[in-house]
């Protein structure tokens, strides 16, 4: 059978981190008809994914673990009841520690969630103040024995840096006191400031450390989580052997996934959609289809040209980087070629390596990946029209 990914998004939060651009609401009042309405939407797409074998599930928001254990178990419930699950799943449910209890963590294990992802972000509880989240360390270090007590054999700590009042000093110390927990994975974050948060509000105003100081926390970060037994499989992941994120591999290697729940993205049958960033008309919809709501943002059809962009930017994203015979294989494209203007000013600057089987980026250029796979894109658009025009490059 095909295999498939499963994405559930919960929006709602008890209180909204001041960076976060996710789509969630505070508070829990349409929390029962939201979780009705999702299990309804898994029973509608369990037709169209038969021939597919379910290998990674992610319960993710916003916040799932406010929702009440019950109703969190009966929706997993529901999950294996209308899918192939198979039964090495990885499966993955998000958690803030100001919003799960021992007694949640316990039926998790029991229902079948096997895969715990904490949002730490860091060690200094100043840092967290400023960050706007709901807890303190000491919290977060509570959950995390909480968590390996009730059974939880593959942890991920989410951890941040270049946020308000943070030095390369606190940086370290978050840095050394995370690993000192001895979690499977550790995802390493950089603050994005998005103009519609309220950190985009203040950006000028932030206490925040200088790019150059950043930089510096990202390459400490790949040296020490590399000497702890932490291997970067990808910009910003780092895991123990054997336990890189099989949901999040998905998305980085064209997999099939499919996402339900409001806000929710897919590729699914070479299309990509997503459903409505509101709660309301998400669950009308679910409940009367027949009343005209329209319930999804986006819904197009993959072109190959959209495709070849695609496997590029997710597979630079990875440590491997891309395998330029593998390219081939897929595409019928000369990676080289099709970048021979580019790639030796990336590789001579330091930014990419050229490996035994490709290209990948240096820790220099994971740093900056985002500018130089912009470039990289829109220039292998400009050879998609002058292949369309009859032209040479």
């Amino acid at each position: 059978m095909k295999r498939l990914g499963l994405y559930l998004h919960f929006p709602f939060c008890k209180n909204k981190c001041a960076y976060c651009d996710f789509y969630s609401v505070v508070g829990y009042d349409k929390v029962e008809k939201y979780m009705d309405a999702l299990m309804l939407q898994c029973e509608d797409y369990s037709v169209s994914c038969e021939p597919y074998a379910i290998d990674s599930i992610f319960l993710g928001g916003g916040t799932p673990t406010i929702v009440p254990q019950k109703q969190m178990c009966d929706l997993v419930d529901c999950i294996y009841d209308n899918f192939n699950v198979t039964v090495d799943a990885e499966v993955t449910i998000e958690a803030n520690p100001a919003t799960v209890t021992q007694g949640q963590l316990k039926s998790y294990v029991k229902a079948g969630i096997n895969r715990l992802s904490i949002g730490a972000q860091s060690a200094c509880n100043n840092e967290l103040k400023a960050l706007s989240r709901i807890h303190t360390f000491e919290e977060f270090e509570h959950t995390f024995k909480m968590a390996r007590k009730a059974g939880f054999k593959n942890i991920n700590i989410d951890l941040m840096y270049g946020i308000p009042e943070q030095t390369m000093e606190s940086f370290k110390k978050s840095l050394k006191e995370i690993v000192s927990l001895d979690a499977e994975h550790i995802s390493l974050y950089n603050l994005k400031i998005e103009d519609s948060t309220p950190f985009g509000a203040i950006r000028d105003s932030l206490p925040l450390p200088d790019e150059d100081v950043e930089f510096a926390m990202y390459e400490y970060a790949i040296d020490y989580l590399t000497r702890k037994g932490y291997v970067q499989y990808e910009i910003s992941n780092f895991a123990k052997k054997g336990y890189e994120c099989k949901h999040n591999m998905k998305y980085w290697t064209c997999q099939e996934y499919l996402g339900l729940g409001t806000a929710a993205h897919s590729y699914f049958r070479n299309t990509r959609f997503s459903f409505i960033k509101d709660i309301d008309s998400f669950v009308a919809a679910i409940e009367d289809p027949d009343n005209g709501n329209v319930i999804t943002d986006e819904n197009y059809t993959i072109s190959p040209s959209e495709r070849v962009g695609e496997y590029i930017m997710l597979s630079l994203r990875l440590n491997r980087g891309i395998n330029i015979n593998e390219f081939k294989r897929l595409f019928d494209m000369d990676f080289e070629k099709m970048f021979e203007d580019l790639l030796p000013a990336y590789v001579g600057s330091g930014f990419m390596d050229k490996t035994a089987v490709g290209y990948a980026f240096t820790p220099k250029g994971m740093y900056v990946s985002n500018y130089i796979l912009s470039s990289m894109l829109e220039f292998s658009s400009e050879i998609d029209k002058n292949i369309a025009n009859g032209k040479d490059k």
